[in-house]
């Protein structure tokens, strides 16, 4: 785009954090229904609270580093952040293929490891997730339920 001039990381200023429930009752407002809760029993539409998913966290981190610069736009911060050197990154690339057919999680995770600056795994393996092992080679979707 106009502000880019090749590889720097955008950052938005997203304003004020906005609560989701206040977000869902004003949704549900909106399309002209009511929340039904403990003061409005006979309200449309109840609102269910699942807590956290997987991947799902509270809060967000900021992913500027700190070679942080303004934009022309007031709400856009820009960052040069460091990279892989094309050919370095077909290798990684090639040998994470590789560690993914094989099912290799510990040389997926080294990979990830070396090659993305904070890598930290957030998700156990599937087979701990499942509570019982995958067959091998058999990818297994998540399981989600929407509410």
């Amino acid at each position: 785009g106009a502000m880019a001039t090749g590889g720097e990381v955008f950052v938005l200023d997203m304003g004020r954090p906005v609560k989701i429930d206040d977000l869902a009752r004003t949704m549900i407002r909106l399309s002209g229904l009511a929340p039904r809760d403990d003061a409005n029993p006979d309200g449309d539409i109840a609102i269910e609270y699942v807590g956290l998913r997987a991947g799902e966290k509270l809060y967000e981190e900021l992913l500027i580093g700190e070679n942080s610069a303004g934009t022309n736009h007031p709400r856009i911060l820009k960052n040069n952040e460091p990279f892989l050197p094309l050919e370095v990154l077909q290798k990684e690339l090639a040998a994470l293929r590789e560690a993914i057919d094989a099912i290799d999680e510990a040389a997926i995770e080294a990979i990830l490891k070396r090659t993305v600056e904070g890598y930290a795994r957030s998700l156990p393996p599937a087979e701990a997730a499942a509570g019982e092992a995958a067959p091998a080679g058999e990818w297994q979707p998540p399981s989600r339920t929407l509410h």
